[in-house]
């Protein structure tokens, strides 16, 4: 009997999904754990030492509120043995504050860092304090009248964490010296039991999560193979079965978001054949109306007609661009070009797509009247232009000569709507959602995409295009995001 290779077992073991899960779960969860557990521990430290430090300094400025610093600089070294009468009531005053707050210890120094009282330290007066000099900075700020503590935590000959609060004494508008309050930080005990109490939590997490996804992976094996089974179908061509739905949640979204982009690849499917139908169906007639005058030209010129030959030509030519119109469409419509949008103002969008009108609505015989409110857009300026001068054409198009289009831009309801009207036919009730199917048109040589792609501009700028109609009124109306109105109006 032969055995498998032990490399082998692990790396099927690895390869499961129970094991991928487990691991998937796992790493994860015990990297979050971790740093946010440091973290946390680290901002809890960092808040309580603050938070201490305003205390202590606090602390400072209310007994250096009571002490008065005239009377503190007239204590010399000694008076502490002779216990003079001024160092006795400020060591009372120091004592009692360091009594009723229970912290460590409270001094009282001049400007150089000399004591003039110490209530729990028990320096001689005019002995340097030696923890100033590790906060030299804090005491600069001290000086210079601001309350400060030290950045520090330091240890105490009792082994405790301490740190220190400092405040100035002020006479007469100068700092004459200094109120030190040593606490301790007792908060650490705490914190580090919450730390230890923390880690055996995470890992009681990290167990109970191995359990559930060695459960969950045994309920997802089922689910997943049939969505497996899905995903290969429809990776094959196969766009008409329909994914079945999955009891379990999770799964269940994804049963139907798989069902939803099903749905969605064979409406595009549909939608794509439709074109190519369309498509097709546009370029038989101006291909075989080259290929009638082509021959034609060819009889003509063989004939010696050359009269005849150029009028055969310049139809050709006709339907050539045509041809070529309806390729140009069609990659319009049919390309997904990334919008680039940049500020610009409505105004100059309008007056831009009228200005391309104007010759061939002079042509016409019909006047293009165009006012717009002024208002900032961030849009994609030769999309949207390319957009309205269609609805701008189709309106000079359908107005009977001698009427006018109106394009009017104004604010409403807090979006940017621009209204080309006509007084046309209008548009039949039975035509008016076709008319913005790809390849419908009610035109000889209309291709049927002008006005769905321009919905397709506007909507891409998270706006729309809406039509109403009634015979003698009809009104294209394209609205666009305007997030603020221009602040200076300009002249249409």
């Amino acid at each position: 009997m032969k055995h498998r290779p032990q490399s082998s077992r692990l790396r099927d073991a690895l390869g499961s999904l129970s094991a991928r899960l487990l691991l998937a779960f796992l790493l994860p969860t015990l990297l979050f754990l971790s740093l946010a557990g440091a973290s946390v521990y680290a901002l809890a430290r960092a808040s309580l030492e603050d938070e201490l430090g305003a205390s202590l300094s606090a602390l400072a400025a209310a007994t250096a509120s009571q002490v008065s610093g005239e009377r503190m600089l007239t204590i010399e070294p000694g008076d502490d043995v002779s216990g003079t009468r001024t160092w006795r009531n400020l060591l009372r005053l120091l004592d009692g504050v360091r009594t009723a707050s229970g912290v460590r210890r409270v001094y009282a120094v001049d400007t150089r860092g000399r004591v003039r009282a110490d209530a729990g330290g028990n320096l001689p007066v005019g002995t340097e304090v030696p923890d100033l000099a590790r906060d030299r900075l804090e005491l600069t700020r001290v000086l210079a009248g601001k309350r400060a503590a030290s950045q520090v935590l330091f240890t105490g000959s009792d082994g405790l964490l301490y740190k220190t609060g400092y405040a100035p004494v002020v006479q007469d508008g100068q700092v004459v010296g200094a109120i030190g309050v040593e606490g301790s930080a007792a908060f650490f005990g705490p914190l580090r039991r919450l730390w230890r109490t923390f880690v055996m939590a995470s890992a009681v997490a990290l167990v109970a999560l191995a359990v559930i996804a060695l459960i969950t992976a045994r309920g997802l094996a089922g689910p997943l193979r049939r969505l497996m089974d899905s995903a290969l179908r429809i990776g094959r061509g196969d766009l008409t079965t329909p994914v079945p739905p999955e009891p379990t949640r999770e799964i269940g979204v994804l049963a139907r978001e798989l069902e939803v982009m099903r749905g969605a690849l064979e409406s595009r499917d549909r939608q794509l054949k439709l074109m190519l139908a369309g498509v097709a169906h546009e370029v038989r007639n101006p291909l075989g109306g080259i290929a009638l005058f082509s021959g034609l030209l060819q009889e003509d010129l063989r004939a010696g007609a050359h009269a005849d030959a150029n009028s055969h030509v310049d139809r050709i030519q006709r339907e050539v661009a045509y041809l070529q119109r309806i390729v140009e469409d069609f990659l319009a419509f049919a390309r997904e070009q990334p919008l680039a949008r940049a500020p610009m103002e409505a105004p100059d969008l309008v007056s831009n797509a009228c200005e391309l009108l104007s010759a061939e609505a002079q042509g016409k015989g019909v006047s293009l009247d165009m006012t717009a409110a002024p208002a900032h857009l961030e849009a994609d300026g030769s999309l949207l232009t390319a957009a309205l001068v269609n609805l701008v054409k189709n309106a000079v198009q359908a107005a009977p000569a001698g009427s006018r289009v109106h394009v009017r831009g104004e604010l409403r309801d807090g979006r940017y709507a621009i209204d080309v009207q006509d007084s046309g036919p209008g548009v039949p009730e039975a035509e008016r959602e076709r008319i913005f199917e790809p390849f419908f048109t009610t035109r000889e040589q209309g291709t049927g995409l002008g006005l769905p792609l321009a919905r397709k501009i506007a909507r891409a700028h998270g706006g729309e295009l809406a039509l109403r109609s009634a015979p003698g009124d009809t009104v294209f109306t394209l609205t666009l995001p305007c997030p603020t109105p221009a602040s200076t109006p300009r002249a249409p």
